[in-house]
């Protein structure tokens, strides 16, 4: 399941939120979370991996999730983007 988002965040997505990324997609043992930004795929469970993407305005992310429980952690990832104000959903 993926779901698109468009970054709104004016600081993009720094350390912090992209620690409640990370922290939620860990929640979830049995499915795999991916970011995928400008090219480039990394897991959602690693903040190197979010920061390396170098997200700002206007840029657009997907947020990726397979496993058992795909659609319970799209679904917290998507709340996570919303609720902190980082992005909305995109197409």
């Amino acid at each position: 399941m993926q779901k698109t988002f468009r970054i709104i965040d004016e600081d993009g997505i720094h350390a912090r939120p992209a620690t409640a990324l990370v922290n939620t997609a860990t929640k979830f043992k049995g499915t795999e979370a991916f970011a995928e930004a400008k090219g480039k795929k990394v897991t959602l469970k690693s903040i190197l991996g979010v920061l390396s993407l170098g997200l700002e305005a206007g840029d657009t992310l997907t947020l990726i999730t397979e496993g058992s429980e795909e659609a319970e952690a799209l679904s917290a990832l998507q709340e996570v983007m919303v609720k902190e104000g980082l992005g909305e959903l995109h197409e």
